[in-house]
């Protein structure tokens, strides 16, 4: 346990390194090192209209150890401010941490101008917390000139350094997309930092709400995820690593009977720990993820939520829930057009967000690849074979989804995705089998990130899959890292951003590929 609490003073040091380093515009309070620091998981904000935000922190003084929680619920203030000085303060007010949600707080700041920065914090006795900052949207009919937006995902503990974190605070975007496997259920309570190919056992596994909460606990101890929390607002979403892998609705891989009570736990320490602007639920058996987003008429987001409402994948292996990799001649079940991905009531909530969107860009915030990838050659209808737990499993699903582009005349629909550790760059068609035409055109643009750390396949399997499916114009799974996309009424910019070693806090980063999408013509065009 020493061992462990001089790790996370080391942390607590290097937040301090990394919130400066995000630069001056940006004056955040390092963390307080003494012993029975309330705010040791710092603070962070998130789905934000024109008038208001969400605010979070969580009453821990030791991350390592839940019994230093307070066993009953404290009152404490928080205070949002114009300038970094705190000098002319925009809102205040108190809030209380209840025991029966860890001690985590949500404040709803209304009142707020639109489009405009601010800066806030948390007090406690005399304990203040880490300084935030975070901005508004912009007012509902304004067209912004530019919206920087970041976008991350998976970031397993083990498997390498948050440096991705910090390269994204010093970007100073408006937004971070962070979209699924905040966490991940199993794994060291150390970085071991294993050698590359060398098969990982699965340990430490997450079954009920306590061991969530400890994981959460942490992975908000790591200073660059801290600092990225810090420097703008976040909209987030889930995908399986936040409950079990590849799990399905209410089934897992196990097919355990007592799954139900594990997602419920689940979804209850996301919900402690994460700016979610939602209805405090009845019963954490069911959450309601997917929410829109408006940044004025430039964009809309559909934060959609791809897990909770899904059809069990097709075909799966015997005895097995979850993924397996199966063709339709195999499997001709993952081809039912009953079969969905979002769930009926979601499909319905997207298409009405559609319809009514008068935004430039429309943005489907979602969870993993939606082009089509087949893992073998296709010769003829029928052919190839694919990974059942992404879309190419739910192929009904996703042609409905494209007829509803199609069918609302969304303007500009661009999909962002994160969940196989690999950068792609794809156009989307309904027939993805014949090649691009003036009756077969692409409907819209797709972006897949990488993975903050967890791994990947070998670059030379990617290739493969690129060359065996022309839609898909690149991909690169030999780097860690995320999107930094600058989205504006004439065009969005997406670069790459790759690290050099992910095993390496210090590691360098570096622009991998860039595209651009000129509005009303789908499609990524390498950018110069």
């Amino acid at each position: 346990m020493q061992s462990r609490r001089r790790l996370f003073l080391l942390d607590a040091a290097r937040l301090a390194a990394a919130v400066t380093a995000a630069g001056p515009s940006i004056l955040r309070a390092a963390p307080n090192n003494s012993a029975g620091y309330p705010f040791s998981l710092g603070v962070a904000s998130g789905s934000p209209l024109p008038d208001s935000v969400i605010l979070w922190t969580r009453i821990l003084p030791d991350p390592l150890d839940a019994n230093t929680a307070p066993k009953l619920a404290v009152p404490l203030r928080w205070e949002v401010a114009h300038d970094e000085g705190f000098r002319r303060i925009a809102a205040k007010g108190g809030a209380v941490a209840a025991p029966e949600l860890a001690h985590s707080v949500r404040v709803n700041v209304t009142g707020l101008q639109p489009g405009r920065w601010y800066w806030y914090r948390f007090l406690l006795g005399d304990a203040i917390s880490p300084i935030g900052r975070t901005r508004t949207a912009p007012a509902a009919n304004s067209m912004p000139d530019l919206l920087k937006l970041a976008v991350a995902s998976c970031q397993h503990w083990e498997f390498g350094s948050y440096a991705a974190h910090r390269y994204i605070a010093q970007s100073q975007p408006d937004l971070v997309a962070f979209l699924g496997d905040y966490i991940y259920e199993w794994g060291a309570f150390r970085r071991q930092h294993p050698p590359l190919g060398e098969r990982i056992v699965r340990q430490n596994e997450s079954f009920d709400l306590q061991s969530y909460r400890q994981r959460y606990a942490q992975y908000k101890t790591d200073p660059d995820l801290q600092a990225a929390h810090l420097a703008a607002p976040w909209i987030v979403t889930w995908d399986d690593h936040e409950v079990a892998n590849d799990y399905a609705a209410d089934r897992d891989e196990r097919l355990s009977p007592a799954f139900a009570a594990r997602r419920a736990a689940a979804y209850q320490a996301f919900y402690e720990h994460m700016p979610l602007r939602l209805p405090s639920p009845r019963s954490f058996a069911g959450v309601r993820m997917f929410q829109r987003v408006d940044w004025g008429r430039l964009a809309r987001f559909h934060v959609l939520d791809d897990r909770q409402y899904r059809a069990y994948q097709a075909c799966p292996r015997k005895d097995r829930g979850g993924s397996n990799s199966v063709g339709p001649r195999d499997c001709p079940a993952m081809l039912d057009p009953r079969r969905t991905m979002l769930g009926l009531e979601q499909e319905a909530w997207l298409r009405e967000g559609l319809q009514s969107s008068k935004a430039r860009w429309n943005v489907l915030a979602q969870q993993t690849l939606m082009a089509q990838s087949s893992q073998l050659p296709i010769a003829a209808p029928g052919d190839g074979r694919f990974w059942t737990d992404g879309w190419d499993g739910y192929p009904a699903a996703r042609l409905r989804l494209f007829d509803t582009l199609l069918r609302t005349r969304a303007s500009n629909p661009l999909v962002l995705g994160g969940d196989v550790h690999t950068f792609y760059a794809s156009e989307l068609r309904r027939d993805f089998d014949r090649p691009a035409s003036k009756d077969n055109p692409a409907i819209a643009t797709e972006f897949v990130g990488t993975s903050v750390t967890s791994s990947s396949r070998p670059q030379r399997r990617t290739s493969e899959y690129v060359a065996m499916n022309p839609h898909i114009k690149y991909g690169r799974s030999d780097r860690r890292g995320y999107m930094l996309l600058e989205v504006t009424p004439k065009e969005t910019r997406t670069r790459f951003m790759g690290l050099d070693e992910v095993r390496d806090p210090d590691t360098a980063q570096r622009e991998l590929a860039a595209f651009r999408v000129a509005d009303g013509k789908p499609g990524p065009d390498p950018s110069v």
